[in-house]
């Protein structure tokens, strides 16, 4: 979770990852989604979310799963009430370093020096989830432009 100072600057306000051990079911795993996202929202209170738009795997049953879990969040955020963006991940790239063919150690770079950390988020996940909360920060600011 990202936010904009008065001054302009960026903050990590929260991060982290959900996970879910992959011994239980799915229906087990994507409720724990579910009900995690959903006190993640109560807890910070976002007006609005973003999420990475999905793209075709080679492996299909990973696509499934994916497919399976983005649409729990979704579901959570639909049923929240919040304003969703997307993003593919070559705008995440282009948002964050200038280059929408960034390799992933210049994307976890920048997303430190964005949000003056001391060190890379980890888990890589994370990191991802903050270069995608920075994108929507940068889009939003494009858009009051217009």
């Amino acid at each position: 979770m990202v936010r904009e100072l008065n001054d302009g600057s960026l903050q990590a306000v929260a991060y982290g990852v959900i996970t879910t051990s992959p011994k239980d079911s799915m229906w087990q795993r994507l409720l724990i989604i579910h009900n995690t996202l959903k006190d993640i929202i109560t807890q910070f209170k976002p007006d609005r979310v973003a999420v990475e738009e999905l793209f075709f795997a080679k492996n299909i049953t990973t696509a499934l799963t994916v497919a399976q879990g983005r649409g729990v969040i979704l579901l959570t955020l639909a049923q929240a009430n919040l304003t969703l963006s997307e993003y593919k991940p070559n705008e995440v790239k282009q948002s964050i370093t200038g280059y929408g063919g960034a390799k992933k150690p210049q994307m976890q770079e920048m997303v430190r020096l964005l949000l003056g950390l001391d060190e890379i988020p980890k888990p890589d996940d994370a990191a991802d989830a903050l270069a995608i909360a920075i994108t929507d920060i940068h889009q939003s600011r494009y858009n009051m432009l217009e």
